[in-house]
């Protein structure tokens, strides 16, 4: 009989209800390798006693039987590695080191996080994309199937020629699988709608394991095969185009949205006008001002006028296209204040949205936050707040931006904002 491996359990950040992935550990198969030697070597030592000494079997047969101490059940478990070590999710400091980033990929619709600085070769994949190391140690390639069957498709990664299947685990709407593959680890998650699949594998060399076991692990539990556009992504990580909405200030191309949407871009777009530059930011109050040079036709939120004294406030902005099929329309959605926040929240691109009563009066900004659901960590849901109109007033003040009065429409003073981070 074949010596079964231990393994290590990788640490899950936000997957779906899938059992951890599992990996060989050197280490581990090493002393389980050591222990069965050593067992059998004890065995053969008894035998030979036994042969040599026929008196001493005579003599414990006629012995009656020594009743044996009572042994706890061991817990039952599909996964032959369930009692292995965990390894830690990679530190923020890490997945800085690495270019962490999420990223929507356009070939599959699939959202992902990617360590970009290890990857920096991207191309098409042959129905998806792939992103490769310099020298290919490290091979990253999504894909998407248009009809095809959940089942099946698992049944056949279990064929990959020169692959060897440590881990599989296949649910009603996912699998995810984990191994050898010739001399490269690799794991594989697919996720499906109806017949429609959508997947991702990841292959590195052994000699990367150390650094890439736990970010491969980060990747495939970070997967979302079919994003939902309401849900953000998980604390401390940012997609690499983010839609958020702000508010128009001046006629002379002053905008303010929030500060965490158009932090770390490489470029700040204000959709149909141009590119903008962040020129000053409130960390307290998470407010960031933006400037478009050479503006025209620019109409200001009246954010002087007398302030909204009601709770039931309706929010003005610009929804993220993967919440509105790819449109890029003004709407409107209904909150309540209260001192936790703003409920319900409203959909992500909603981030520096104008917050008003029925009467139109202002009453701040929205202000949106990825926040995880205690008890789970793959659940990550939208937390809404309010930046008040005072706070807005005090920050446009101390830059020298007049604060505009009057009774326009709000829409025309909301603009859709867009950041490409590196």
């Amino acid at each position: 009989m074949g010596i079964r491996k231990a393994g290590v359990m990788l640490g899950l950040l936000a997957a779906a209800a899938l059992p951890p992935l599992a990996v060989p550990s050197t280490a581990n198969t090493t002393t389980a390798k050591t222990t069965a030697s050593k067992t059998t070597a004890s065995k053969t030592t008894a035998s030979k006693t036994t042969a040599n000494n026929p008196t001493a079997n005579n003599s414990s047969a006629n012995k009656p039987a020594a009743k044996k101490a009572a042994v706890a059940a061991k817990p039952s478990s599909d996964d032959p590695d369930a009692a292995a070590a965990t390894i830690a999710p990679p530190s923020p400091a890490v997945l800085d080191e690495v270019g962490w980033r999420v990223i929507d990929d356009p070939a599959t619709g699939a959202q992902l996080g990617l360590p970009s600085k290890l990857v920096p070769k991207a191309a098409p994949g042959r129905i998806g994309s792939r992103w490769t190391s310099g020298r290919g140690q490290i091979d990253i390639e999504t894909f998407r199937l248009h009809e095809g069957a959940l089942a099946a498709l698992f049944d056949d990664e279990k064929k990959v020629r020169h692959r060897t299947v440590e881990h599989a685990t296949l649910t009603p709407d996912s699998f995810v699988m984990s191994g050898m593959q010739g001399l490269k680890r690799f794991i594989v998650r697919v996720q499906a709608i109806g017949s429609e699949l959508r997947g991702i594998t990841i292959m590195y060399d052994q000699a990367t394991e150390g650094l890439m076991a736990p970010i491969a692990a980060a990747m495939a539990n970070t997967f979302q095969g079919f994003p939902d556009p309401g849900t953000a992504p998980p604390p401390g990580l940012r997609r690499s185009v983010e839609y958020g909405t702000a508010i128009t200030v001046s006629n002379r191309g002053d905008f303010v949205t929030s500060a965490q949407i158009v932090n770390g871009c490489q470029t700040i777009t204000v959709a149909g006008l141009g590119h903008a530059e962040r020129v000053a930011v409130d960390t307290a109050n998470d407010i960031a001002l933006l400037r478009l040079y050479g503006a025209q036709g620019l109409v200001p939120a009246a954010i002087g006028g007398d302030g909204a004294a009601d709770d039931d406030l309706i929010l003005i902005g610009i929804a993220d296209p993967l919440a509105q099929a790819g449109g890029d329309a003004v709407s409107r959605a209904a909150a309540h204040r209260s001192e936790q926040g703003l409920d319900p929240a409203p959909k992500l691109g909603f981030a520096g949205a104008a917050a008003v009563d029925a009467q139109g009066h202002f009453a701040g900004m929205a202000d949106l936050k990825p926040a995880a659901v205690a008890g789970t960590a793959a659940t990550v849901a939208v937390q809404a707040t309010l930046v008040p109109a005072a706070a807005l007033r005090g920050f446009l003040q101390a830059q020298s931006v007049a604060i505009a009065t009057g009774n326009p429409t709000i829409e025309q003073s909301v603009v859709r904002v867009i950041c490409v981070r590196k």
